[in-house]
């Protein structure tokens, strides 16, 4: 298993798309290739290069989605209309094309099969990415641990993994997933559409006295109002990690 401080991971590493698949009309998984891949921690990410013709290079980072174990690197971008990297890589990139990759990156945003705590997952958006790395390793390790994800997307068909989360919760009775819906909801729900509140994680995460480890992960604004109703809520902020990108919900 991949380490905070692995030798070579800062070595880029030309990686090889071989698969993809949409996971919304603006979210497309790619599946890369990559030799000598040293693994990685459910949570970390890597830095993305390209390189134009004429030199011009441009890099973002991008949260890793797969399992330390499946022997692959699979990194979901969600489209920014305006963005330099997302574009291409949600748009242009091909099959058999290639890019450069480097990492993993980061220790402290990490879920380990040893840790024994229930675990709640707080994801606004493509905030879910990383959350979703942690529920395939869960699953990948047969770790017992019961997870709970609190998932808040703009409308249902914004929602990254839809189908195999629904197919995840019914295979396994460790794993929850609680749906919020913030502009429109599916026909039927029993709510209006709202943003994530004291309420919503009162009754969906975990009790603080279950000392739950508790990841957050979304725009900026989503993740500190979700850090501050936890921490209202009495959990240990010890216990609360965050990672949070630009935009808004």
């Amino acid at each position: 298993m991949a380490r905070a401080a692995l030798p070579g991971r800062l070595t880029w590493r030309a990686a090889t798309l071989t698969g993809e698949r949409w996971e919304t009309p603006s979210a497309r998984t790619l599946i890369l290739d990559v030799p000598d891949w040293p693994g990685h921690l459910p949570g970390q990410h890597v830095d993305v290069r390209l390189t134009a013709p004429d030199g011009y290079r441009a890099q973002r980072s991008y949260s890793i989605a797969s399992a330390w174990t499946d022997g692959k690197v699979e990194l979901t971008i969600q489209r920014v209309e305006d963005g330099e990297v997302s574009p291409f890589l949600a748009d242009t990139l091909a099959v058999g094309e290639q890019l450069e990759l480097r990492g993993p990156v980061g220790g402290w945003f990490v879920w380990r099969p040893a840790q024994q705590n229930p675990v709640l997952l707080v994801a606004g958006g493509s905030g879910v990415v990383p959350l979703m790395a942690m529920i395939r390793s869960r699953a990948a390790t047969k770790a017992k641990q019961p997870f709970r994800l609190i998932y808040s997307v703009r409308t249902p068909g914004d929602a990254c993994y839809a189908a195999e989360l629904s197919q995840r919760v019914r295979d396994d009775q460790g794993l929850d997933v609680r749906w919020v819906y913030t502009r429109k909801t599916p026909d039927g729900w029993p709510s209006p559409p709202k943003r994530i509140d004291v309420a919503t994680i009162n009754s969906y995460g975990w009790p603080a006295d279950f000392t739950p480890d508790c990841y957050v992960c979304g725009p900026t604004t989503f993740v500190e109002a979700a850090a501050d109703i936890l921490v209202a809520l009495g959990h240990d902020p010890k216990r609360i990690r965050t990672e949070r990108f630009g935009g808004t919900t």
